[in-house]
């Protein structure tokens, strides 16, 4: 991508965006809106700016657990795909309990687990676990299952094994669908790392909201919110960096 088309593909959002700030700056200003309502941008800023300190030990704390949750929940999410459509009776057992499992709410989870493993890290680590999963779960399994039929029975007919076929042939072919659910499990990372907070915690971002929460720090609060878009938008455009040295085939249909 040159950097014209790249300019063409952001200045649509960033107008928007632009604008979106103008109109809720101008709206603040003539309806004289509260501040402990609904802050202005200007407001917002201002605050971020004076807080950059304690903001940042905070975010880093956020991250720190976020990027080990998400490490965890990737794994988590591949060993279970590829151990469901390596053993078919596993995926025809399982798979149903998987999808039980998501209508289960993480934030009504969250307290059995400080109960059964304490207020250490290692409940949150298994909130954003539980959070990032499913999506690559779902996402490899959908691309296991999408394998040229024609070069798989290729395989077949020239002897390789289940285990070549596996590794060469499935794998390959199913790393786009794997990264879609990464890029996925890695915006709700940062989400289930401040669900964790929210639960139990003495610093990261869901810590400090819960704390501006308490003193009806609304502009404290936006900043906070800013940061999780900040960091969520972040996390997918790495990701999406490494899908794109990861995926180099594309189909001839969808060449340009």
């Amino acid at each position: 991508m040159n950097l014209r088309s790249l300019w063409h593909s952001i200045w649509p959002p960033l107008v928007a965006v632009v604008l979106f700030l103008l109109i809720w700056q101008g709206a603040t200003a003539w309806f004289h809106i509260e501040k402990w309502i609904l802050p202005s941008p200007v407001d917002i800023g201002r605050e971020a700016a004076a807080g950059a300190a304690s903001l940042g030990e905070h975010t880093l704390a956020t991250l720190r657990l976020m990027l080990i949750g998400f490490a965890f929940g990737t794994l988590v999410g591949l060993l279970m795909a590829f151990m469901l459509h390596y053993v078919p009776f596993l995926k025809a057992s399982l798979y149903p309990l998987i999808i039980l499992s998501q209508n289960v709410p993480t934030i009504a989870l969250a307290p059995l687990l400080m109960i059964w493993f304490g207020f250490g890290i290692l409940p949150k680590i298994i909130v954003i676990t539980l959070v990032c999963f499913f999506p690559v779960a779902v996402a490899a399994m959908d691309g296991l299952s999408r394998t040229d039929r024609a070069m798989l029975d290729y395989m077949r007919m020239i002897g390789a094994s289940k285990a070549d076929i596996f590794r060469k042939l499935e794998v390959p072919y199913a790393i786009p669908s794997i990264m879609s659910g990464v890029k996925i499990a890695a915006t709700y990372s940062v989400m289930g790392a401040v669900i964790a907070e929210w639960i139990g915690a003495d610093k990261g971002i869901g810590y400090y909201m819960m704390l501006q929460k308490a003193s009806f720090r609304t502009d404290k609060i936006f900043v906070a919110i800013v940061i999780i878009v900040a960091i969520s938008l972040a996390m997918f455009a790495c990701v999406a960096l490494l899908e794109k040295w990861l995926v180099r085939y594309k189909p001839a249909n969808d060449r340009s």
